[in-house]
């Protein structure tokens, strides 16, 4: 990077340490940095459609951060780091769409314009970070796999253009795939923030539920939504979730995430021998009865070996005979998610809609409901019609101002805890390490979706998960690798991450042969 000269910004290789090694050099300034992202958005949105909405305030927000910079304050290491937000998360000043038409004026729909930010968009605010944009979802997050039926159109994956780019956070990591944005928030309820990493080579952080607040979010359950980042290598994810974790009074369960969080931040965990010793539990029938494709199978014994060059131990299908494998029941007609824990929605969404505020359009699930109904998400036709099959959404769409109890759902997500902790327990596992998908990610525009490995188990039991490359097909897709643990392991296995991203290379290039 040469003084001054926003063109030279290598923005494909760009990480948050660079960025402030730049600032600090005074070779890059924020504002100039942030040009460099507008010009790539301007060169390579329209191939991606990443971003839905830009953001006019982004240059001199970006000056500010310079003038603060320029004055001697201390600044956090994501002051003037370009970063975008994931849709359905409430940004002041641009409209909350879901993806869906229904939910914008310019598409025939309705407006909902929040009056505040979302808490974890709030923060982003705080540390100084550049907000870009919004990004690119399929209606109502319903899918982990594309943003297909986006109002917006669909979105490519950066890696294979071909194939699907994962969801429902496809936006937020084709944004940081193509080097539009340094950073993204993504957001899960079953697999779209492992999904979209893993399908374009990036890292992602599936946080315990609790970690990080997910108030002024659409949701899609209240019980199994988390929001993380998606980053292009570990310590700029670390970095950005030691920004988003922690207590928040608008979200009463982040209270369990006191005293959860290192005293020296997510980065302090961050150690290239951190894999030197450990024992590591490896994927099989036990955990779920679903092989690997051959390919997968051959990269994961190519990961099996590096894991232990880099000193683990592993140990082979820890959950075996555990009943584990068996709690898994994907919800009719889906042949492969499980959605036991969404039954909350409507009483969700009436929550998320009364803190837009008092000039919002919608205010209560009745009047949502009435907004859409020519599209009726819940009907015969709609993409959550799914819902009617759960024990308890009939009760909950009867009266949305009352939690539904949902006595199943809370047993299995206990079964779920019970038989992880002992499993952990008794096979002195400090964590999983599963490839993240069974088999390559699935064309763009087909009927097949992608295949993970722990979308629902982890969803459901509210476990953390670090989504982080580790090579290629022999069809140039991605392989990824997920690294699960116990609640509030994040520290622990972002160092696994690291060390394996540092002990195995970065570039995610190695391939079956």
């Amino acid at each position: 990077m040469t003084q001054g000269r926003a063109m030279d910004i290598d923005l494909d290789a760009l990480t948050v340490e660079a960025v402030q090694a730049a600032f600090r050099a005074g070779t890059l300034t924020a504002e100039q940095l942030t040009r460099a992202c507008f010009d790539r958005i301007e060169r390579d949105n329209a191939k991606y459609n990443a971003l839905i909405f830009l953001n006019p305030q982004a240059i001199d927000d970006a000056r500010k951060i310079d003038a603060r910079r320029a004055a001697g304050e201390a600044l956090g290491p994501l002051a003037g780091v370009p970063v975008v937000i994931k849709d359905p998360m409430d940004m002041v000043g641009f409209p909350t769409t879901a993806g869906w038409a229904r939910l914008y004026s310019k598409k025939g729909g309705v407006d909902l314009m929040p009056e505040r930010d979302a808490p974890v968009v709030a923060r982003m605010r705080r540390a100084g970070a550049i907000l870009l944009g919004k990004t690119n979802v399929p209606i109502l997050s319903h899918t982990g796999s594309h943003a297909n039926d986006s109002w917006a159109g669909p979105t490519m994956n950066v890696a294979m253009p071909d194939r699907v780019p994962g969801g429902s956070s496809a936006g937020t990591a084709s944004a940081v795939a193509s080097g539009m944005a340094v950073l993204g928030l993504a957001e899960e309820t079953g697999g779209s923030i492992q999904n979209p990493a893993s399908a374009q080579g990036l890292v992602g952080i599936k946080p315990t539920i609790g970690l990080v607040p997910n108030a002024g979010v659409v949701p899609l359950s209240g019980n199994r939504d988390v929001v993380g980042p998606i980053a292009r290598n570990v310590r700029d994810a670390a970095l950005c979730l030691d920004v988003l974790a922690g207590y928040s009074s608008e979200d009463p369960k982040t209270l369990a995430s006191v005293g959860q969080q290192p005293q020296g931040g997510y980065t302090s965990a961050l150690d290239a021998n951190a894999l030197r010793g450990k024992r590591i539990g490896l994927y099989g029938p036990g955990w779920r009865a679903q092989p690997l494709s051959d390919e997968a199978a051959t990269l994961y014994e190519r990961v099996k070996g590096e894991l232990t060059a880099l000193g683990a131990e592993l140990v082979d299908d820890p959950f075996a005979g555990s009943g584990f494998a068996d709690l898994r029941k994907p919800t009719p007609p889906l042949e492969h998610f499980d959605a036991r824990g969404l039954e909350s929605i409507p009483y969700d969404l009436e929550k998320y809609l009364q803190r837009l505020g008092k000039h919002a359009p919608l205010k209560t699930f009745a009047e949502f409901a009435e907004a859409t109904r020519d599209d009726d998400a819940f009907g015969p036709n709609g993409v959550l019609r799914y819902l009617h099959n759960l024990a308890d959404f009939r009760t909950a769409l009867a009266d949305p101002s009352l939690p539904p109890e949902m006595p199943e759902f809370i047993e299995l997500k206990a079964r779920y805890l019970r038989i992880f902790e002992t499993v952990m327990t008794s096979q002195r596992l400090d964590a999983l390490v599963f490839p993240q998908m069974r088999c390559e990610i699935p064309p763009l525009h087909g009927t097949e979706v992608i295949q993970e490995t722990t979308v629902g188990e982890i969803n459901i039991a509210g476990l953390p998960g670090i989504v982080v490359p580790a090579g290629r097909y022999l069809s140039g897709a991605p392989f990824g690798l997920i690294f699960v643990g116990r609640q509030w392991d994040e520290a622990a296995l972002l160092g696994y991450a690291y060390a394996y991203e540092t002990g195995a290379g970065r570039n995610g290039s190695r391939t079956l042969d």
